[in-house]
């Protein structure tokens, strides 16, 4: 199949509540229209690593290791999302 790099939303759990952010993931096309996502590559602009935060502020941080790992395996409706690279 043919690997893709996308750009989508998500959300993610802080101290604060859930917060939107932005996902880079590279994803291979299963259909025309989805794709199931091999890889996270970054989130909100930021390389992965296990403690992220939004803002710096405590309250604002979460798990990104975990984010990736829960996002790995996701199918993706190709509509919802920004194609970045074919």
């Amino acid at each position: 199949m043919v690997k893709i790099t996308i750009k989508y939303n998500a959300s993610v759990h802080t101290a604060a509540g859930w917060r939107g952010v932005e996902i880079e993931a590279v994803a291979e096309k299963i259909s025309q229209k989805r794709a199931k996502v091999l890889s996270v590559k970054t989130i909100d602009g930021e390389k992965v690593v296990g403690t992220m935060s939004r803002t710096g502020a405590k309250r604002q941080s979460y798990y990104g290791i975990g984010v990736a790992h829960h996002e790995q395996g996701n199918v993706k409706n190709l509509s919802a999302c920004e194609i970045i690279a074919e």
